[in-house]
């Protein structure tokens, strides 16, 4: 009797654990294509060079980004550069300092956001402040692989504003061929991770800072 429950407990397990490990495959094949398909939105080419938006927006976080943004408010594609996600106690001119020597009468059109600790805190925090001077109209700066999260989050916070995308191109990041470089690979899977966070949260769930104006 004994052993006959044995083989039945051993069956049960054995018939649970194949679908099981049969489900954690397809989830996982699913993610991967997610991974191809997502890889496939970062995006190549600036969208409408040359076109002048109200503001500039530059994402913090990554090599270059503050370069290019200094470099459009110099070429006067916008009257003011909005700067999210700054460290406290960082100004503008240390800011000028750390771009490699952007012109100094630049400063008078550069702004702060020192609220945002993340993608989601960064569209917020920029809401509030386009809204605030009227602003129909941003070029977005932010990294390749952070632009289709970017989007997502600002797109939803400020349907309203027409946003454009430019992509910097980093030096540490593979787009072409991302498969072959560990670092690049990990740094698109965690951030197609965050994607789908983002998706699924939906644009029901607000930042507290936006929901309160």
């Amino acid at each position: 009797m004994a052993r006959a429950l044995e083989h039945s407990g051993l069956r049960w397990r054995g018939g649970l654990l194949l679908p099981l490990l049969a489900g954690v495959l397809a989830l996982l094949l699913l993610w991967l294509g997610g991974l191809v398909w997502f890889s496939s939105l970062l995006p190549q080419d600036v969208e409408a060079p040359g076109r002048r938006t109200d503001a500039i927006v530059v994402l913090t976080g990554g090599s270059g980004r503050l370069n290019q943004g200094f470099e459009l408010l110099a070429a006067k594609q916008a009257d003011k550069l909005f700067i999210s996600g700054v460290y406290r106690g960082v100004e503008v001119e240390r800011l000028l300092a750390l771009s490699q020597g952007s012109p100094e009468e630049l400063d008078c059109c550069i702004v702060l956001g020192y609220q945002a600790d993340d993608t989601r805190g960064n569209a917020a925090e920029s809401a509030q402040w386009l809204r605030a001077q009227g602003y129909g109209s941003i070029r977005l700066v932010t990294a390749s692989y952070h632009m289709p999260r970017s989007l997502l989050e600002f797109r939803r916070t400020m349907p309203e504003i027409e946003i454009l995308s430019h992509a910097v191109q980093s030096e540490n990041f593979r787009r072409e061929d991302w498969w072959r470089w560990p670092g690049s690979a990990l740094l698109l899977a965690q951030e197609y991770s965050k994607y789908l966070v983002a998706l699924l949260r939906g644009p029901a769930a607000r930042p507290a800072a936006q929901a309160a104006n």
